[in-house]
């Protein structure tokens, strides 16, 4: 872990970070001692050690598999290197089985819903203790809910596949309205031909199913939580479920790859790409086992739309997907509080965005002497095998295809003076070689290849006959396109005062007697 580089990151040792207890529990914080954490992060001489000053008491509310993780323990370790941070874990059976009025005391609330969870008790305790909050609990039951998740999306003006929700409650028959066709359904008026999505209103319910158009085969591919190597099925089963709700949405064609974004704030999102697991449902795992991610660049508009989601669920920390098929964007799901889980750098930006968060907050309430740092970025610094190097972050390439149209040439000797005029009056004897490009120019060397080639006309020399073929040539290729725009076409003369260079030595015997004498150009 990197030393902290903010005047509001602790100088000290260990960070302090541990199990809490309960405020009426605090004469026998003896007993607490056997809930400190396995991690040897809070040590015996705590108090000894404490710095003097008020800390501001940051609680981890959740279930113990998350709580635990590698993510979050990565994260609260950095959190803790804030001088002025006290992070405390809410233990598992205190969450489940005491009263809110027992729990810990914090200044902020980290909490969140995974199975389990008694969101509920949650929000008893943020009204009992009005806590700051980096995640809205009472947005979280709309989270839960896929219509109430799409419903938010659409308010907000962020595009989303086309969908329609069938709702089987008896109270509601007009919301439940379902044809099926052989390879489309119609679902309260709203056809979807094949391919097509079926999601379970519930998001907590992840059996999703794409059903297939019999020119593809027909059947269905079915979508779950990951089991082992495997994320879904294909199942030869064409017809829709007939029990449950659903939402039904037009397939995105995504050229096989999902977008993970992870939001911590409004200001920043981190992204990555994994194998769609329509595909074929089998993960793609690397060495020590974890699924592959690949590091995606989201777009302005991707940025805007991360912003825009954190805001809209009022979710600090929030992961949400992305489909980017036919040049746009799509949210097809947000999931509420995420994290990456392979990223150092993360792991960095996310600790110190919250930190800065909670201190920007409480610290003047507080009256704790802080400010947000501005110094430059840390330089990236990673531990490896070999000793500590430098991260390599970015690579920018500015890449020019190799494909292009070769240029369409022909080269022509000509004696006649007049290109020697020609060549004189725009003064090609300067440098030896003139370009001639526009409309004018061009329209001279035609004119002169017509005068020649009518003179031609009235011979019969076979050498002259020969030079024919080149001033019918020349003449073919100016006078195409019926114009000269200057951009398609260019002469260029070369002055060769002693003839051609040295090509064979059967064409230098015959070439001999002329080059002593009569100077060229070449086009």
């Amino acid at each position: 872990m990197s030393e902290p580089s903010s005047p509001g990151e602790s100088q000290c040792g260990a960070p302090r970070f541990f199990v809490g207890c309960a405020e009426d529990e605090s004469e026998g914080l003896d007993d607490c001692a056997s809930m400190r954490t396995d991690m040897e992060l809070y040590e015996d001489d705590l108090e000894d050690d404490s710095p003097p000053e008020r800390q501001i008491m940051v609680g981890i509310c959740c279930m113990m598999k998350k709580s635990k993780s590698k993510p979050m323990t990565q994260i609260l370790e950095r959190l803790c290197k804030f001088e002025y941070i006290t992070v405390v874990i809410f233990p598992e059976d205190v969450i489940l089985s005491e009263p809110v009025e027992k729990w810990p005391l914090c200044d902020c609330l980290i909490s969140f819903h995974s199975k389990g969870f008694p969101l509920d008790k949650a929000v008893s305790y943020a009204k009992l203790r009005n806590p700051l909050l980096i995640n809205d609990l009472n947005m979280q039951y709309y989270i839960q809910d896929r219509r109430e998740v799409y419903r938010i999306l659409q308010e907000e003006g962020i595009d989303l596949p086309r969908y329609a929700v069938l709702n089987r409650d008896p109270d509601k028959p007009d919301e439940c309205n379902l044809v099926e066709g052989e390879d489309q359904v119609e679902v309260n008026g709203e056809v979807f031909l094949k391919p097509f999505v079926e999601k379970p209103v519930s998001a907590e319910d992840h059996n999703v199913y794409i059903y297939y158009p019999t020119s593809a085969g027909g059947g269905s591919q079915r979508l779950f939580r990951k089991i082992g190597s495997r994320s879904s099925v294909y199942s030869p089963e064409s017809s829709v479920r007939k029990t449950g709700s659903y939402i039904y949405e037009e397939f995105m064609p995504t050229d096989g790859t999902d977008v993970k974004v992870y939001t911590v704030g409004p200001d920043y999102a981190h992204a990555e790409a994994r194998k769609s697991p329509a595909l074929d449902g089998k993960v793609e795992r690397d060495s020590e086992g974890k699924e592959i991610r690949y590091p995606v660049m989201l777009t302005a508009m991707e940025k805007l739309v991360a912003r825009k989601v954190c805001l809209a669920f009022k979710q600090t920390v929030c992961g949400f997907d992305l489909l980017r098929a036919n040049g746009h964007s799509y949210v097809c799901d947000v999931n509420g509080f995420s994290f990456v889980k392979n990223s150092m750098k993360y792991y960095d930006d996310c600790a110190k965005i919250l930190g800065n968060i909670v201190m920007r907050e409480l610290a003047p309430q507080f009256q704790i002497p802080w400010s947000i740092p501005t110094e430059a970025e840390d330089i990236p610094i990673v531990p490896t095998t070999s000793g500590t190097m430098m991260e390599l972050r970015c690579v920018i390439a500015v890449i020019r295809h190799g494909d292009r149209t070769p240029k369409q040439k022909m080269k022509m000797e000509v004696r006649n003076p007049m290109f020697f005029e020609l060549f004189e009056k725009y003064g090609g004897y300067k440098t030896g070689k003139l370009k001639l490009k526009k409309p004018k120019q061009l329209q001279e060397v035609l004119d002169i290849t017509r005068t020649l080639l009518a003179d031609i006309g009235q011979h019969t020399d076979c050498e002259i006959e020969e030079k024919s073929s080149k001033l019918e040539q020349l003449k073919t290729v100016l006078e195409m396109y019926g114009h000269f725009s200057g951009i398609n076409r260019k002469v260029q003369l070369t002055y060769l005062p002693h003839g051609q260079p040295k090509t064979s030595s059967e064409e230098e015997g015959m070439r001999n007697a002329d080059r002593e004498t009569c100077p060229l150009c070449c086009i």
